[in-house]
């Protein structure tokens, strides 16, 4: 069994590499020529994609992901299991199709973000982090008679 700050990594590391994995897969190239792009050599890639990624650096791992121009929020939790890396909303809202009341509401935000320092920044996302954890505590606990399974671990 690993300390937790061990696990956590490793469960980072792993989704990383799924992440990254899944854009090589969704670009329909080799192996090869995704590795060729990416700057890495082509068995480093297969470990990626493979999750035989217990060697490779976190550091790399994120270098690889910025190379991809992937745009991906990491989390950590309390928990090992409550560690993830996952696509940020701004890539999903790059491909979702636009309202006008969206775009505004989209482009209010974008500024206030902007006007905020980055400590409040950083204390607003904590709060919003805090909120979403309340409300999916709240959600289980108002369903008892639904059976809740546990996520299955992406290898």
């Amino acid at each position: 069994m690993h300390p937790p700050d061990v696990a956590t990594i490793q469960a980072l590391r792993k989704d990383l590499a799924l992440q990254i994995a899944r854009f090589v897969e969704r670009s329909g190239t080799s192996q090869v020529a995704a590795a060729q792009s990416l700057g890495i050599p082509q068995p480093t890639l297969s470990k990626i994609a493979n999750a035989q990624v217990s060697d490779l650096s976190m550091e790399l791992l994120i270098r690889i992901a910025v190379r991809a121009r992937l745009s991906l929020v990491m989390q950590t939790g309390k928990d090992p299991s409550e560690a993830g890396v996952f696509v940020s909303g701004t890539a999903l809202r790059e491909r979702a199709p636009r309202s006008r009341l969206a775009e505004q509401a989209r482009h209010e935000l974008d500024a206030s973000a902007r006007s905020l320092t980055p400590e409040k920044r950083l204390d607003a996302q904590l709060r919003h982090s805090e909120l979403l954890a309340e409300l999916h505590r709240a959600g289980r606990n108002s369903r008892p008679e639904v059976a809740i399974r546990p996520r299955r671990r992406r290898r």
